[in-house]
């Protein structure tokens, strides 16, 4: 019996690992869950899994839930010091982070120095303190495993592989929403436009990423990481049917590649089973129904957050962090209609030209980064 805790688990990936949980009781066991306000979602959770441990972001959230679950034998917590206690109980194997934003950094360090195995949906952990986390892990002999699918995939085509003779990746992205528009076209886009995925069921943040291009600029910088490799190993091709969900290619000229239908349980299973794969339902890919799988090469120049990612990775430091600060913040302004689409882009850079790149930040230091990320858009935008 496997037992995992879950930061982030009312949201798209939290929810999904529930999925994963309710077809392998016998095999997995929740012990914690945390979650931000959704009180209503928590208290059903609770109800069916029964964690020792449940968590709420905020105050109001936490006594609301406090009061609703009385009846219960939970632990209910509060905040950043709930998150802590769930990251290093030990009634907890693994940790799945699938939190949004910088909070997820201080609980994930937590649980490695307490020796729990990361199943890591919270990309922001790696992007700005991938040089902290990667070489914890590795003294204390925890694994790091990816949720995203492309990270995933290339986890599965490196598995008994020597990765020294590693050439460069291909991380796949499907384009978006706007995939084939012009500047012009995008500067009249809608938050609701923007979040009709053609392929994929995620969370408004990062399907508004995927229509930017951001999400996979924060997935090379995550691969880097991950893989241990430089930017320029790192290689993006659209691929618009998200069948290849990436590709390893290696000294010889080989090419390893993952393939699966569009859905964000296989790569949670995988990571929860690692290095297993139990059986999952749902639909798989049938060869004789497809049609033809294509690539194409990534418009930066329409889709400027890709290009900005890699000068975010070549400047180091501090500046990933700025990078995805920036861009959170923009988004959500966007998604309450503050601005356009474009200005997204124009914050994020924005924000990047404004900043003094501090060298190996501290924890402290990433989080005071951010903070004055989002006060510079605070100022420009007047929001």
């Amino acid at each position: 019996m496997k037992k995992i805790a879950i930061m982030g688990s009312t949201g798209s990936i939290g929810t999904q690992t529930l999925d994963i949980v309710r077809n392998h009781r016998d095999e997995l066991q929740v012990t914690a869950l945390a979650a931000g306000s959704n009180v209503a979602a928590m208290e059903k959770q609770i109800r069916e899994f029964h964690p020792v441990i449940a968590a709420m972001w905020t105050e109001g959230a936490y006594r609301e839930l406090r009061d609703s679950v009385a009846d219960l034998e939970v632990k209910v917590v509060c905040g950043m010091e709930g998150l802590l206690e769930i990251a290093v109980m030990a009634e907890a194997d693994i940790l799945v982070t699938a939190v949004v934003g910088m909070i997820g950094i201080r609980p994930t360090i937590a649980a490695i120095k307490a020796g729990k195995d990361i199943a890591l949906a919270n990309k922001e952990t790696l992007v700005t303190a991938g040089h902290i986390i990667m070489p914890l892990a590795a003294a204390h002999g925890v694994s790091i495993l990816p949720v995203d699918s492309e990270h995933s995939a290339v986890l599965q085509s490196m598995r008994g592989e020597n990765r020294h003779r590693v050439e460069k990746i291909w991380l796949t992205a499907s384009g978006g929403p706007f995939r084939g528009k012009s500047r012009a076209e995008l500067a009249d886009m809608t938050a609701e436009e923007a979040l009709r995925h053609p392929n994929w069921s995620m969370g408004r943040k990062i399907t508004i990423d995927s229509a930017t291009l951001v999400n996979k600029g924060l997935e090379v910088m995550e691969a880097r990481w991950l893989f241990d490799l430089r930017a320029d190993q790192i290689q993006v091709v659209v691929h618009p049917q998200s069948i290849i969900h990436s590709m390893v290619e290696y000294a010889d000229g080989a090419v390893m590649a993952q393939l699966g239908t569009p859905d964000m349980k296989l790569p949670i299973q995988y990571a929860l089973f690692y290095p297993d794969r139990p059986p999952l339902g749902g639909k798989k890919v049938d060869f004789l129904e497809l049609a033809a799988l294509t690539f194409e090469k990534p418009d930066v120049e329409v889709f400027k957050g890709l290009g900005m990612a890699y000068r975010a990775m070549a400047a180091g430091g501090s500046m990933p962090t700025v990078y995805n600060a920036a861009n959170e913040m923009a988004v959500s302004l966007f998604l309450n209609k503050k601005i356009i689409f474009l200005q997204i882009y124009e914050l994020i850079a924005g924000a990047m030209a404004y900043h003094k790149v501090i060298e190996n930040p501290t924890v402290e230091e990433i989080i005071q980064a951010e903070t004055e990320s989002y006060e510079y858009i605070r100022k420009v935008t007047n929001c």
